[in-house]
């Protein structure tokens, strides 16, 4: 155990030397990183070490056992140590958001084990010449009783399994196809839906408050006054840091930003853990100025802006301002039943619903303006310099140059109805007003016009709950609200686009779909240049459909207890999975080549041999791994809640084709191993005595 946990150490501590010089950062993710690989680095020195450790046990000396056990296992530990490293290189090439996110998690691991790899062929068989002295027979060794017992039965049961497949091909066969029929089978039936990125639990809530239109800027700052007063009761600094049992937690800070016609408020609570819980309290103190419509939320720890994160964007595009916003009403409407705030979720529609914003329209008179010598360019310049100020020139004052502007006076008018008042010098020098020039009206209009590729565009923004998943919101605003919308008929010209998030997640799901091929190819090409052989990788192959089933698995459980999607962060265990599960099917299929390329071994024997001699090691690294990786599955903590779906996923995943690869690899083995291996025979047999020597 000593001479194994020495490599722990180096390699973690020399992971962090390569993140230093390859530029990335430590942080929760690639710690997290660090952290699973710890549980994996140790996997090359078990196998190394068990393989000396049994040599030992049958009497070889400690040079002999250190040389000989290290050497028969090298090449499929390097294996091993290349198909965890190698399935992220379509990672490291990935140049999408995530792939930032995937590259700091790809160094991490990939540093650790190859270090790992380095330590298990160089000091392990060092320290175990050194250090395993004493009596190695099996009879004087410690019992333990119920474990010895279990062990024992265990190991009888893959024994006898292996000597049984290896006689009938239809048993072989029989199994292979019901273990990978209810494997992927599992998959597909517990897969849940996908997500974009974890929203992480960042101390701070932030909302958009929309008041009534028309609103000038004194007015909404006293609206954000009202709503502050309403939260000030609790507030840490006003009545103590800690709130009553049943209460929400007290806000460490509080603020409001006013603008004209919309505000922002947010704050931070005492109780980093429960800053969720200030969003009602924020909410029910908006929703009572009348007219006012908040919409209060935590940003995500991976959002571009304050409001980004796992927005959907639901664009109605159309060339008449009135029809999209019709069309976005009735969206909207649809949407609220189906996505209720009560339960979580925001609809923040972008700009408001209604075209009501007060706007004083001046329509210019042709006729008039000609009549008196005017250009409806200097009607607009007149009434620019009795409002906002007209910029005539660009000046220097001490050196500076400041804008020349021209503004009338102040005075003139008192209120918007009277800006047909205004004053406009004609070019004879006669005064007359705006109102003898244009054809005035105090109507409403938007606040915005917003365009998308062009078009007018009116967007819904909608956030799910953090329970719903980013795919079944997406499919629910299809399905219930987009579809029926379009089977019913929309006006000439406007059409549905989602966008936002969705985006992102169909771009990033279809990346890794690819990413998941490639590692599967490369993993595929690595092995076959270790056994010469096309075949037998395949046979290896068998194991990941395996620990994808027991990843979904893994994952399921975990909701049992706390909700976990199918984010992008996640999707990376499938990823590594492909990397690791393969490694106890290499060292079945290795040490059963060995066997009967070296020894001469009947293609029967050497399977339950094989089987015999590699089920300690398999278990001891698998339970190596899983143990290590259970901490970031089932200790909650700041930052869990990022990892946590991707350490179940590979927990599951190992701990399934653990036992399931015993049962898939002796059945393909004895169905494949002894036609093969007879033609690589008659080839070499082909081959003159020397050249074959």
């Amino acid at each position: 155990t000593l001479v194994i946990s020495l490599a722990i150490p180096v390699s973690v501590i020399g992971s962090f030397v390569a993140m230093a010089v390859l530029g990335r950062s430590l942080n929760v993710i690639s710690l997290a990183g660090i952290a699973f690989a710890v549980g994996m680095v140790v996997d090359a020195a078990i196998v190394v070490l068990e393989n000396i450790y049994r040599l030992r046990q049958q009497g070889m000396s400690r040079a002999d056992a250190a040389y000989r056990g290290a050497a028969e296992v090298w090449p499929a530990v390097l294996v091993s140590a290349l198909t965890t490293v190698m399935v992220f290189i379509p990672i490291l090439l990935m140049e999408l958001e995530v792939g930032q996110l995937f590259r700091d998690i790809a160094v991490a691991i990939s540093v650790s084990v190859l270090l790992s790899l380095v330590v298990s062929i160089t000091l392990i068989p060092a320290l175990s010449n050194r250090l395993l002295v004493g009596n190695f027979d099996k009879g004087k060794m410690i019992r333990v009783p119920i474990v010895d017992g279990f062990a024992r039965g265990f190991v009888a049961f893959w024994i006898g399994f292996s000597r049984q497949v290896a006689r009938s091909k239809l048993t072989a066969v029989s199994v292979v196809a019901l273990i990978t029929t209810l494997a992927v089978a599992t998959t597909w039936q517990l897969l849940p839906k996908l997500d974009y990125l974890p929203t992480g639990n960042r101390n701070f809530v932030f909302g958009f408050v929309q008041p009534p239109a028309g609103y000038n800027l004194n007015t909404v700052n006293a609206l954000t006054e009202n709503i502050a007063e309403r939260t000030r009761k609790n507030w840490a600094s006003e009545t103590g840091r800690e709130s009553a049992p049943g209460e929400p937690p007290k806000f460490e800070r509080f603020m409001r930003v006013a603008f004209n016609g919309r505000a922002f408020i947010g704050g931070t609570s005492v109780d980093p853990k429960r800053v969720s819980d200030l969003i009602p309290m924020m909410q029910a103190a908006a929703f009572q100025e009348p007219g006012t419509f908040a919409f209060v939320f935590q940003p995500s720890l991976f959002g571009r802006s304050v409001g980004g994160g796992r927005g959907i964007d639901v664009d109605i595009s159309g060339p008449e301002l009135d029809t999209i916003f019709g069309v976005g009403q009735q969206a909207f409407f649809k949407l609220l039943p189906l996505l209720p705030p009560t339960e979580g979720h925001r609809i923040r529609p972008l700009p408001a619903l209604t075209l009501g914003a007060p706007e004083v329209r001046i329509d210019p008179n042709r006729v008039a303006l000609a009549d008196n010598g005017l250009s409806a360019q200097d009607l607009g310049q007149s009434i620019d310099a009795f409002n906002d100020g007209l910029r005539v020139s660009e000046i220097t004052v001490d050196g500076k140059r400041i804008d020349l502007t021209l503004m009338g006076s102040v005075d003139n008018i008192d209120a918007t109805q009277e800006i047909g008042a205004l004053p406009v010098v004609t070019r004879d020098g006669r005064v007359v007003s705006v109102d003898s020039l244009a054809n005035i009206a105090v109507t409403s209009g938007p606040t915005e016009i917003r365009r998308s590729e062009r078009v007018r565009t009116m967007t819904l923004r909608v956030t799910p709950a953090d329970s719903m998943p980013l795919q079944q919101a997406i499919e629910l605003i299809e399905d219930e609200v987009v579809g029926p919308m379009k089977e019913a008929g929309l006006p000439d010209g406007v059409r549905f686009r989602i966008s936002g998030t969705a985006d992102k997640l169909t771009e990033t799901w279809n990346e890794i779909l690819l990413d998941l091929l490639l590692a599967i190819v490369i993993v595929y090409l690595v092995m076959a240049i270790l056994f010469e052989s096309f075949v037998y990788p395949l046979i290896i192959l068998l194991s990941v459909p395996i620990a994808a089933a027991g990843g979904v698995g893994g994952l399921a459980l975990l909701n049992q207890n706390v909700f976990q999607p199918l984010d992008m962060l996640t999707m990376l265990g499938f990823i590594i999975l492909i990397g690791i599960v393969v490694n106890n099917a290499i060292l079945l299929v290795h040490q059963t080549l060995l066997h009967i390329r070296r020894d001469d071994m009947p293609p029967d024997e050497a399977i339950t041999h094989a089987t015999q001699n590699r089920v300690r090691p398999i278990f001891m690294s698998t339970l190596t791994s899983v143990v290590g990786m259970l901490p970031l599955v089932l200790f909650p903590g700041a930052g869990s809640e990022l990892y946590r779906g991707l350490g179940s996923v590979v927990v599951g995943g190992l701990a399934l084709s653990a036992v399931l690869t015993l049962a898939v690899v002796p059945p393909m083995m004895s169905i494949s191993v002894g036609l093969f291996e007879g033609r690589r025979t008659k080839r070499l047999a082909s081959v003159s005595p020397q050249g074959a020597e």
